[in-house]
């Protein structure tokens, strides 16, 4: 099977236990930086490790639940999440972008899709506590099933001859 062909199956696959979560619950267990993730894991031979994908996840998670917490606290956020009429939730996530980085390199778990994931939260998408505890469980069926087609669906490493 072609590279290109490959990454598209994997990453494809890659999504589907937290998009049949999302169907059979109706919780929202698929959510837009899980995308960016899956293309990450499968498109590189030797990829993020497990510890940074879900360890830049979690950072985001918490930055992003903090800069909400810390702006509706102080102000009034809309209640539509993404309505920018006030700048509180720019605050907001511009705060939680800026901690997600410094936060992930802090602990050594670089993955730069949680920067999505921290945006999410932070621009109040997923800003109810429940809502940001589904986050770690979803990528972390990324990365169970990331390690289930290591076996079936290897990704070739990348060369000159492959791009």
């Amino acid at each position: 099977m072609s590279r290109p062909l490959t990454v598209g199956v994997r990453a494809s696959l890659l999504l589907t236990a937290a998009g049949a979560t999302a169907w059979v619950t109706g919780v929202p267990a698929l959510f837009p930086s899980l995308g960016p993730s899956a293309f990450v894991l499968a498109f590189r031979d030797r990829g993020p490790t497990p510890r940074a994908v879900l360890g830049g996840h979690a950072v985001g998670v918490v930055c992003g639940l903090l800069s909400y917490a810390a702006v509706s606290t102080l102000f009034a956020v809309p209640a539509t999440p993404l309505d920018f009429g006030t700048p509180w939730l720019v605050l907001s996530g511009i705060a939680a972008v800026g901690l997600t980085s410094s936060g992930m390199l802090a602990v050594d778990a670089v993955h730069p899709p949680a920067c999505a994931t921290t945006l999410i939260v932070a621009l109040g998408l997923m800003s109810a506590l429940w809502e940001a505890a589904l986050v770690l469980p979803a990528v972390g069926s990324l990365l169970v099933v990331d390690a289930a087609l290591a076996r079936y669906l290897p990704v070739r490493p990348v060369n000159a001859a492959s791009r």
